[in-house]
C-alpha cells in the first residue's frame, strides 16, 4: 500500500463492524493503520472482529448496541470521542432488509426499514461531523447502500427508498461539510459473500457454519454477474479505505458500486450457452 492509502493515527466508528461487510471494513481499516469502534448488537461478533484488530496491532473499542436506538449509537460516538480523543472516520454500515411485496409489508416493517437503513445514518452523522469538525483535520464518512438503490426492487421496495434516501443524503453532505474538509461518499454493494445471506444472520461469522447452495444456483448467480462470480466482503473492504483514505482526497459525493459489474449490466445476463441475453431464451454475440 502506498503512503498516501496509510491511516495511521486515525480513528474509524464502524456501525455493523462485528459481521458480514462491515467486519471487513473494520479490519481493513485496521490494517491501514486506523483504529477502530466497533458498533455492534451481537457482542461475541465484535470481540471477534476486535481480536482480529489487536492481531493487527491497531486497538479495537467495542460498542454492542443496536443502530436503530438512536441515543445508543449518539452515545457510543461520544464513547469514542473520550476514548481516543478524536474521530476521522465514520462508516454508516448497520442495515437490514427482509423481502415482501409492499403491500403486504406492515408498518411496523416500514419503520423498521426506515429506521435501521437511514435513520441510523442520519443519526452517527449528525453525532460524528461536529467531532471532526472540532479536530479540524477533516474526515471521510461512507455511507454503505447498495446499487437497489438505483434501480427498481420488487419486494424490497422499502429497503430500496431507504439506500435512494442514504444515495441523495451523501450527496447534500458532500456539499454541506465540504468547507470542513470532510468528504463524504457512498458504497454501492451487491452479490457479496457474508454470514447473513449465507444463512447465519446471528450467528458464527466461520464459513464451516454456513449453509451450503446447491452448485445450479451457485451457477445461476454468478451468470448473473459480470465477473463471474460474487463478491469477497474483503473487497468492499479494499474499496473503504480507499474512499477513506488520501487516495481519494479529490472524491466526494460519488457512489461506488462494488458489484462485479451487475449495475452496469442493466438486466443483461450470462445465458447458460455463455452468451448475453436479456432473456434466458434468446441470446446474442455470435
Amino acid at each position: 500500500m502506498t503512503e498516501r492509502g496509510r491511516l495511521d493515527g486515525q480513528v474509524a466508528f464502524v456501525t455493523g463492524g462485528g459481521g458480514g461487510i462491515g467486519r471487513a471494513i473494520a479490519l481493513a481499516l485496521a490494517a491501514a493503520g486506523a483504529d477502530i469502534a466497533i458498533f455492534e448488537i451481537i457482542p461475541e461478533r465484535a470481540e471477534e472482529t476486535a481480536a482480529r484488530i489487536a492481531e493487527l496491532g491497531r486497538e479495537a473499542l467495542v460498542l454492542p448496541g443496536d443502530a436503530m436506538d438512536t441515543d445508543a449509537l449518539r452515545s457510543a460516538i461520544a464513547a469514542t470521542d473520550a476514548r481516543f480523543g478524536r474521530l476521522d472516520i465514520l462508516v454508516n454500515n448497520a442495515g437490514g432488509v427482509s423481502g415482501r411485496p409492499f403491500l403486504e409489508q406492515s408498518e411496523r416493517s416500514w419503520r423498521r426499514h426506515i429506521d435501521i437503513n437511514l435513520v441510523s445514518m442520519l443519526a452517527a452523522t449528525h453525532a460524528a461531523a461536529p467531532i471532526m469538525i472540532r479536530e479540524g483535520r477533516g474526515g471521510a464518512i461512507l455511507n454503505i447502500a447498495s446499487i437497489e438503490a438505483e434501480r427498481a426492487a420488487p419486494n424490497f421496495a422499502v429497503y430500496a427508498a431507504c439506500k435512494a434516501g442514504m444515495v441523495s443524503f451523501t450527496k447534500s453532505m458532500a456539499i454541506e461539510l465540504s468547507g470542513h474538509g470532510i468528504r463524504v461518499n457512498c458504497m454501492a454493494p451487491d452479490h457479496t459473500v457474508t454470514p447473513g445471506n449465507q444463512g447465519n444472520r446471528a450467528g458464527p461469522v466461520d464459513p464451516e457454519s454456513w449453509r451450503q447452495i446447491p452448485p445450479d444456483q451457485v451457477d445461476a448467480m454468478n451468470r448473473l454477474i459480470p465477473l463471474g462470480r460474487e463478491g469477497i466482503d474483503s473487497e468492499c473492504g479494499d474499496a473503504a479505505v480507499f474512499l477513506c483514505s488520501a487516495l481519494a482526497s479529490y472524491v466526494t459525493g460519488v457512489v461506488l458500486p462494488v458489484d462485479g459489474g451487475t449495475c452496469a449490466a442493466g438486466g443483461w445476463v450470462r445465458g447458460r450457452n455463455g452468451k448475453w441475453t436479456l432473456n434466458e431464451g434468446l441470446a446474442f454475440g455470435g
